[in-house]
C-alpha cells in the first residue's frame, strides 16, 4: 500500500503538510444559507476541505423505526429528528458543491448508503469519507472500492479485529484509503480519546490521521506531532445550537486557533534530517569561537596545546579541529587573538583556484576590496551596494580588466525597496533609489572599467515582501512592478536584471515573506511576457523547491531561456540561503550539469564568503570547478 494519494491535486501523506478537513456534517441544520457562512468560515480558516454528510433514512433505518419512534431507544428518539430536519435537497448538494470549489476548497461528503454513494458520485467527489459507525458496512467499503476514489475511513467506535478485517478488504479491492483514529463521542472525553493508538495504524502503511470530537485544539495539535498527516474537526458557528455535533464542533476562533497551531506545528516538525536556519547562522557567526593564537606566534614555530584559545566570531576554524592542528608550523606570523584560517593549511590560493576555470566567473565586490579581488584574475567584478555606499563610500581608484556588474541595495536608511509596494511613497522613493544605482554602474564602467563593453548588468530584487503574513492575490504587486520597470526602461547603459526570490527572506535580523517571483512559472512567466533577462539564484530556488517538494532542476529548466547572470550558492531548508557548497542539499554536480548550455557569468554568493581575504569565495570557486568538471 502507498503512504501517500492525491486529494484532487494535493499530495496527502508523510512529508506533506497537513491535509486539514472542516467537517460541516449536519451542522447547517438543513438551512443552506448556514452551510454557506461555514464554508467561508473554512476558507477563512485556511483549510483545505469541507466535508458535509449524505444519507437516505430509508436505506439506513427500518421504515416502522422511522414512522414510530416512541417505540424505540431514547438515543435514536434524539438522533433521528435532528437527521430528518438536516437533510437537504439534491440541488442543494450540487449548489453547495459549485460553491466550495469556487472558494477554492475540496468539496467532500460522507455517504451513509449506496445510492448516496452514487449521488456524490455525479458530483464528482475527489473522495469519500466513511463514517466510523460504516467501517464495519462490507457492502458499502465494496461499492465505495468500485468508485476508484480514494476513501477517508474513520475508525471510531471499532475494535482492532475490525479495523484488520475492513484494511484486508479495502485491500482485496484494491481501493486507496487513508485511516483515522477517533473516539466516536460527542464530545469525547480527554481519558477515551487514547491518542497513541493512532501510531498503531501505522502499521497498516497507508496515510494516518485523526478526527478529533474532543473539546478545545491540544489533542488535534498533537496528533500532528504524533504523525497524523489528516485532521477532521467539526465546525459550527454556535456550539450551543440544537444538534447532536455542536457540543464537539469548533467555533470561529477555535477552528482559527486550531489550523494556526497545526501549520506552526508542522513547520517546527521539520524532517529527521537536522539543518541550520538563516536565524542560526546569523547567531553561529556572531557567538561561535574559532581557534586562534593564545599568544604572539612567529612562523614555523610548533603549534602545541599552550599556543591556542578559542575566540569569536565563528569565521575561522572550529575549536572542535584543535587536534588536528598539534604538531604543525604555524603558518604565519601571527599575533595575540589572530584566528586560523583554512587557507593556512591548504593550497587555496586564487593562483591554483581559478586556474584553467572552465567558465566565465566573478566575484562579489565591495569597493574596498575590489582591487585585491582584480588580481585573481575575475571576468567580472560585481559590486554589491550598500546604502552606505550611495551616501558615503568613494568609488575604487584606478582601473580593472573585464567587465562590471552592480547589484541594488535591498534596503535604504531602514527602508526595504520594494517596486510592488501599494505605498506610493514606498515605490517613488524606491525608484529613486534604483536611479541612483543605476547612475554608479554607468560611472563605475566609465571610470574603472574601459574594457566593458555594453550595458551594465544590474541585479534588482523587485520586492513585493511583507512581514506579518503572505498575501494572498499577487496580481496588483506584479501590475505594480510592471509599472516600476515601464518607468525605468528609458534608463541608459544598463541591463536590469530580476532575480528570482527565497520564500522567507531575513531582513533587519527577522524572517519576511516574498509575495512574487518564488515560484518559477511566475518568474519565467514574467520574463517571457516582458522580454527581459533574468538573474538566476541557486540557493533561491533551493529552498523554493524544499518548501513546496519540487526538484530544482525543473525549476531551472522553465526559467533557463531568460538567464544572463549566475548566482550560485548551498541551501538548506525553507530559509538558510547563500550557503558554501556541500553544507546543504543542493546537488552541485547535476546542476552544473543543467547550466552547461546557459552563457552566462558564474557569481560564487557565498555568505561572509569575503572574510579572511575572500577564503569562502577560493573554496566556493574550488568545489564548483570540481562540479563541472565532474
Amino acid at each position: 500500500m502507498s503512504e501517500t494519494f492525491f486529494l484532487g491535486s494535493r499530495p496527502v501523506g508523510p512529508g506533506h503538510p497537513v491535509y486539514f478537513i472542516a467537517e460541516i456534517g449536519i451542522n447547517h441544520n438543513g438551512n443552506p444559507e448556514m452551510a454557506r457562512r461555514l464554508i467561508n468560515l473554512a476558507v477563512e480558516a485556511g483549510a483545505d476541505a469541507v466535508k458535509f454528510q449524505k444519507r437516505i433514512l430509508g436505506q439506513q433505518y427500518q421504515r416502522e423505526t422511522l414512522e414510530n419512534l416512541e417505540s424505540t431507544d431514547k438515543e435514536l428518539q434524539f438522533v433521528i429528528p435532528f437527521l430528518v430536519q438536516a437533510e437537504l435537497s439534491d440541488s442543494d448538494y450540487r449548489r453547495l458543491a459549485e460553491y466550495t470549489r469556487a472558494q477554492g476548497l475540496e468539496f467532500l461528503c460522507t455517504p451513509w448508503d449506496e445510492p448516496s454513494v452514487d449521488f456524490l458520485l455525479s458530483l464528482d467527489v475527489a473522495a469519500f469519507k466513511v463514517a466510523s459507525a460504516d467501517l464495519t458496512n462490507d457492502f458499502l467499503l465494496e461499492h465505495l472500492a468500485t468508485t476508484g476514489r480514494p476513501l477517508i475511513v474513520s475508525t471510531g467506535m471499532s475494535t482492532w479485529a475490525e479495523i484488520k478485517h475492513a484494511v484486508a478488504l479495502l485491500r482485496e479491492c484494491g481501493a486507496s484509503f487513508a485511516l483515522l483514529h477517533c473516539c466516536s463521542a460527542y464530545p469525547a472525553p480527554f481519558k477515551d480519546v487514547n491518542l497513541r493508538a493512532m501510531q498503531r495504524l501505522l502499521e497498516f502503511g497507508v496515510p494516518v490521521g485523526y478526527s478529533g470530537h474532543e473539546r478545545g485544539i491540544a489533542v488535534s495539535t498533537a496528533a500532528v506531532a504524533l504523525g497524523a498527516c489528516i485532521i477532521e474537526r467539526h465546525i459550527t458557528l454556535d456550539r450551543t445550537l440544537p444538534g447532536p455535533d455542536h457540543a464537539a464542533s469548533l467555533e470561529p476562533p477555535g477552528l482559527f486557533k486550531q489550523v494556526r497551531d497545526i501549520r506552526a506545528l508542522e513547520q517546527a516538525l521539520g524532517c529527521v534530517e537536522d539543518f541550520l536556519s538563516r536565524g542560526e547562522l546569523l547567531n553561529r557567526h556572531a557567538l561561535r569561537k574559532s581557534l586562534a593564537a593564545r599568544r604572539n606566534l612567529r612562523a614555523g614555530e610548533v603549534i602545541t596545546r599552550d599556543s591556542l584559545q578559542a575566540l569569536g566570531p565563528g569565521s575561522g576554524i572550529s575549536p572542535q579541529r584543535y587536534r588536528e592542528l598539534l604538531g604543525k608550523p604555524v603558518p604565519r606570523d601571527m599575533a595575540a587573538g589572530d584566528q586560523f584560517r583554512e587557507s593556512d593549511f591548504t593550497d587555496l590560493t586564487p593562483a591554483v583556484v581559478v586556474r584553467d576555470f572552465p567558465r566565465p566567473w566573478g566575484c562579489v565586490a565591495r569597493y574596498r576590496d575590489c582591487a585585491r579581488l582584480a588580481t585573481w584574475g575575475p571576468d567580472l567584478l560585481e559590486f554589491h551596494l550598500t546604502d552606505y555606499d550611495l551616501d558615503h563610500a568613494a568609488p575604487p581608484e584606478g582601473q580593472f580588466p573585464g567587465r562590471v556588474a552592480l547589484h541594488v541595495p535591498e534596503y535604504y536608511q531602514g527602508m526595504l525597496l520594494d517596486l510592488c509596494s501599494p505605498d506610493q511613497t514606498v515605490r517613488q522613493e524606491s525608484l529613486q533609489i534604483v536611479r541612483r544605482s543605476l547612475a554608479v554602474a554607468r560611472a563605475l564602467r566609465e571610470r574603472c572599467f574601459p574594457a566593458h563593453e555594453g550595458p551594465v548588468p544590474v541585479v534588482l530584487h523587485p520586492g513585493g515582501m511583507s512581514f506579518e503574513e503572505p498575501q494572498g492575490d499577487t496580481s496588483a504587486l506584479l501590475a505594480t512592478l510592471r509599472a516600476s520597470l515601464d518607468e525605468l526602461a528609458a534608463e541608459p547603459g544598463v541591463e536590469i536584471l530580476l532575480e528570482n526570490l527565497a520564500p522567507f527572506p531575513w531582513y533587519f535580523g527577522g524572517q519576511w515573506y516574498h509575495n512574487i517571483f518564488v515560484a518559477p512559472e511566475e518568474v519565467a512567466g514574467f520574463a517571457r511576457e516582458r522580454g527581459c533577462r533574468l538573474c538566476f539564484d541557486l540557493s533561491h530556488a533551493q529552498l523554493y523547491c524544499n518548501l513546496a517538494g519540487r526538484d530544482v532542476l525543473d525549476y531551472l529548466r522553465l526559467v533557463k531561456p531568460y538567464i544572463a547572470h549566475l548566482h550560485l550558492a548551498d541551501s538548506s531548508g525553507t530559509d538558510a540561503e547563500a550557503l558554501q557548497f556541500g553544507e546543504g542539499m543542493t546537488d552541485l554536480p547535476a546542476v552544473m550539469r543543467e547550466l552547461a548550455d546557459v552563457e552566462a557569468p558564474i557569481i560564487p554568493e557565498i555568505w561572509m564568503g569575503h572574510l579572511n581575504e575572500g577564503e569562502g569565495f577560493l573554496v566556493a570557486l574550488m568545489r564548483l570547478k570540481e562540479a563541472i568538471e565532474a
